[in-house]
């Protein structure tokens, strides 16, 4: 059933504001051609987020619909309303009160209180793609918007903010988890999965939850390949420029060898829910997370884990061990060095024989 939310007024406007269920036709077009486009569904569901927020903010700003294409002053509005500047009173922004409130009402804002300065840019960065996808003129990339974004980044990190990233799950701390697995079905679920998910080359939790016996097979007496046919940055497929072949080897091989045993799975999911020592259906993505939070926290370990620790912790150890950016790209799926660089750095850091002088 449809229904219509009605936001409250603001000073300046004289009709009440209504946030259409549906978002303007252009807007709606829009959204249709990024999820052909993006056929992750993390990223589906973002893009289509953040183009409901922008038409529901755009209703209670101004009155009316978005309509594509925007004005570089309704971006520019945007993110004055939504980046926090210091003044004499300390940070604040121009988004008001009665809007913000309006707008966790509707569903579109999870709490009152400023966005992250990343979820903004990234609300910027789904609108412009939205533009690009109409071949509309594109108000996103004016000199005005960019500097403003450029100089809002400069001030958050002059401030002391920084990204949130998950803690990285380096062999150190791979060991420490995988001494809490224990030989019963889940505990060698568990192993398994650690070892596939790190060895394979930092798998996301989509990719783990999706793994698939027709994917994977023998070599040797110790080892598996697994075939990574579609991934985040591979969203096509495998094509002439991917790598999608993952060695399983050593003991990680071992660990997935006897999970696959014990679980007596031979075709379909890899990974699989157990239910009273039975096993039952495939993982879910969010329940690798929540493994990984869990076999983190039984070995003690501090920090903010999750599924994507995994991740960059491969690219950190790798960087530890003197491993080739190019060869870690080709077990990531990394297509951009920007965005793997800063954990291998992380790890080659180190390792360098320069910060041992005094030794």
């Amino acid at each position: 059933m449809k229904r219509n939310i009605t936001l409250p007024i603001l000073p300046a406007t004289a009709t009440h504001l209504v946030l259409p269920e549906q978002l303007a036709q252009q807007a709606a077009d829009a959204v249709r051609e990024l999820l052909a486009e993006a056929a992750a569904a993390n990223t589906t569901r973002s893009y289509a987020t953040a183009l409901r927020y922008w038409a529901g903010w755009h209703q209670a700003r101004y009155g009316v619909e978005l309509v594509l294409p925007a004005s570089e002053a309704v971006v520019i509005q945007f993110l004055v309303d939504h980046i926090q500047r210091k003044n004499k009173t300390g940070l604040v922004s121009e988004l008001p009160p009665s809007l913000d409130q309006a707008l966790v009402a509707a569903g579109l804002k999870a709490k009152v209180g400023p966005l992250k300065l990343s979820t903004v840019v990234q609300r910027v960065a789904v609108l412009s793609t939205a533009h690009k996808l109409k071949r509309l003129a594109n108000p996103c990339e004016l000199p005005s918007v960019r500097l403003l974004l450029s100089r809002a980044r400069r001030a958050a990190v002059k401030r002391g903010e920084r990204a949130n990233k998950k803690t990285a799950i380096t062999r150190a701390e791979l060991e420490a988890m995988l001494a809490t697995c224990d030989d019963s079905l889940e505990g060698l679920r568990d192993r398994a999965l650690l070892c596939f998910g790190f060895a394979s080359g930092g798998r996301r939790r989509s990719e783990i939850a999706a793994a698939d016996m027709r994917d994977l097979r023998k070599v040797g007496d110790d080892g598996y390949i697994y075939r990574l046919e579609y991934s985040k940055t591979q969203q096509a497929g495998a094509t002439a420029d991917s790598t999608p072949d993952k060695p399983i080897l050593g003991r990680s091989a071992e660990a997935l060898a006897a999970w696959l045993k014990a679980a007596g799975i031979e075709d379909g999911a890899i990974f699989r829910r157990i239910w009273k020592n039975r096993v039952g259906p495939a993982l879910l993505p969010g329940s690798v997370a929540t493994i990984v939070k869990r076999r983190a926290r039984l070995a003690g370990l501090e920090g903010d884990f999750g599924a994507h620790s995994l991740r960059s912790g491969f690219v950190t150890e790798a960087g530890k061990q003197g491993v080739s950016l190019p060869a870690v790209m080709a077990m990531t799926e990394h297509r951009s060095v920007a965005s793997v660089i800063g954990y291998f750095q992380a790890g080659s850091a180190e390792e360098n024989p320069a910060g041992r002088l005094l030794k």
